[in-house]
């Protein structure tokens, strides 16, 4: 996986990520009100109940992948790794997205994600 990028502009994961969060930042500055409260009512569905950070996170994940939203790739990989995910969960999450998405959700999964898991996995533990 070393040296894919689906978007050689984005270079690194860690460069999406940070691209993305800017881009957050500069809506929420535009659009306060609405910022806030998206904010808001993700943290709440992402906070623990009856299910863990953890598990909302691999969830969040297949659903990017269907979605073939890469930067919520990015997110969510993270934020399963952050979550203590391991490599085998990530790829069990990827495996069930491929179930619904076919070769698309599964052509994410060996690209995209892999290489979020290579260059996080080193940076988050």
């Amino acid at each position: 996986m070393e040296g894919f990028s689906l978007n050689q502009d984005r270079g690194s994961m860690q460069d999406a990520l940070k691209q993305y969060k800017l881009g957050l930042g500069t809506f929420e500055q535009k659009m306060p009100l609405m910022g806030r409260k998206f904010n808001e009512f993700t943290e709440q569905c992402f906070a623990g109940n009856s299910l863990t950070e953890r598990e909302k996170q691999l969830i969040a994940l297949g659903i990017a992948i269907n979605a073939q939203d890469e930067y919520c790739m990015i997110y969510h990989t993270k934020g399963c790794l952050d979550e203590g995910a391991t490599e085998e969960n990530i790829l069990e999450a990827v495996s069930v997205a491929a179930a619904f998405g076919g070769g698309a959700a599964l052509s994410q999964g060996v690209t995209v994600v892999q290489q979020c898991i290579e260059e996080f996995g080193n940076t988050t533990h």
